[in-house]
């Protein structure tokens, strides 16, 4: 190899040996630029974790309540007007009316929303209670036997009212766009529901005129004898209350009440989250379901029948009473959580389950008053309301739902349609949907604005 040749090869090897250094070069400024964009993305996605974790838990409370100065004006006045017609339109149905109430109190009277939810607890108890009283010497529009079914109460109310201890822990916790996302979607689906049945019924009852003025133009029989409707029947309507109460699962209904209530005083002299708390909780458990898996029992062996369905044999399956005690749990879950009556959830289930709209309403209401007292209850010992404000409303609502009983009572027995509680029951559950929907967007929407904390609350952090 030449002179020049060798110099040709150094050349070439000192570019090539450049090049590949040059390349190296490149590499490791790639590799550290790939490294450090990695790192930046995990650092990224820690940091975004941390911020959902923050905005979703501070472990503490962020709750403090708002009561107004309670004083005569025009607030008092509208609030009672909304209030006494949603306690009406509210008792006939069978769900309450707490969604006209909370909004009422919030938009109107001035509570926070939580307040607003146990305020509306006391007037859904004060309007239960009165219309229960109404309902015991009521009897059922076509067999003999009372307008409340007792077993079907049973089976549902202890689920209900441990439903309600959960409901009530949830409603300290959880944010309020959490409840209006669900409550949303929940009323939205059962007044759905609802109407659907509703006009069903009322095709059904227009079917059943038809056929009465056809007979008594056939002369196949007279207005005295045929019942065109189930809500005029041509029997004993009512009777003395002794005679009408089913003392048996009333007592057993009384003995859950007072036992769980009893754990919920005792849980007030435990530390919150001690084992003592969580105790008194988890108590609760084996009483509800013992009764309620015991009346689920009867019914399946065929011992005690749901006799307002107007059945003669036992059909019942396992999974279905399963199913409905984990449904009246779930009811008073909502119930506790929204404030509001587990009939929002119970009224629709007993139409589809083939009750008939008074039985209907009147056993959701009997199952109410126990829930609705029992929530009461726990709100005040967590001194979640003013007495004097919730006093007044439980008064109105009491006064509004006895009259709204006579009134549509007087009202079916003229039309003959019973299915106007259907419709009730569904315009209730939907204008609930509307108000409460509006407000908890409302307040979601300025809770964004202002960068305040919507994330959950820590039950162990409360204080009342």
């Amino acid at each position: 190899m030449g002179k020049s040749g060798l110099i040709n090869f150094v050349l070439f090897s000192a570019v090539l040996v450049g090049c590949f250094l040059l390349f190296v070069s490149a590499n490791e400024e790639t590799l550290k630029e790939i490294a450090e964009s990695e790192v930046e993305i995990e650092d990224a996605e820690i940091n975004l974790l941390r911020k959902v974790v923050n905005f979703l838990w501070q472990g503490k409370s962020g709750y403090v309540h708002v009561w107004p100065e309670m004083k005569f004006g025009w607030e008092i006045i509208v609030g009672s007007l909304i209030g006494f017609f949603g306690a009406a339109f509210g008792s006939v149905g069978g769900v309450g009316g707490g969604g006209i109430f909370v909004p009422m109190l919030t938009l109107i009277i001035g509570f926070d929303s939580k307040s607003s939810t146990a305020i509306s607890k006391c007037m859904i108890m004060g309007a239960a209670i009165s219309t229960v009283y109404y309902n015991l010497k009521q009897r059922h529009p076509t067999l003999e036997m009372p307008v409340i079914d007792y077993d079907l109460a049973l089976l549902f109310q202890p689920m209900l009212v441990l439903g309600i201890s959960i409901g009530v822990s949830f409603n300290v916790i959880f944010a309020d766009w959490m409840i209006t996302v669900l409550l949303i979607i929940l009323f939205i689906f059962t007044s759905t529901k609802a109407f659907l049945k509703g006009v069903d019924t009322w095709k059904k009852e227009t079917i059943m005129k038809k056929e009465a003025a056809q007979r008594i133009t056939n002369g196949n029989g007279n207005g005295g004898d045929y019942k065109a409707l189930p809500a005029v029947p041509n029997k004993r309507e009512t009777v003395p209350i002794m005679e009408n109460v089913h003392w048996p699962q009333v007592t057993v209904l009384c003995a859950v009440w007072l036992a769980i209530l009893g754990l919920e005083i005792a849980q007030k002299y435990t530390t919150t989250c001690s084992i003592g708390y969580w105790m008194t909780n988890l108590l609760q458990i084996p009483v509800a379901v013992g009764a309620s898996g015991y009346e689920a029992y009867m019914l399946y062996t065929g011992k005690r029948k749901l006799t307002s369905r107007g059945d003669e044999e036992n059909n019942w399956k396992v999974h279905q009473l399963v199913l409905y005690c984990l449904v009246g749990m779930c009811a008073g879950m909502v119930g506790g959580l929204l404030g509001l009556g587990g009939g929002f959830i119970l009224g629709p289930l007993f139409l589809e389950i083939g009750i008939i709209p008074q039985v209907s309403s009147a056993t959701a209401t009997f199952a109410m008053m126990f829930s609705s007292s029992m929530s009461v209850i726990e709100y005040y010992l967590l001194k979640r309301f003013p007495v004097p404000y919730a006093a007044y409303f439980v008064a109105v609502a009491t006064f509004a739902a006895l009259v709204g009983q006579v009134l549509v009572r007087r009202l079916i027995a003229i039309l003959g349609r019973a299915s106007l509680i259907i419709f009730i029951l569904s315009f209730t559950i939907f204008v609930s949907a509307i108000s409460l929907g509006g407000v908890g967007i409302s307040n979601m929407v300025y809770k964004i604005q202002h960068n305040e904390y919507m994330g959950f609350d820590s039950l162990c952090a409360y204080e009342a």
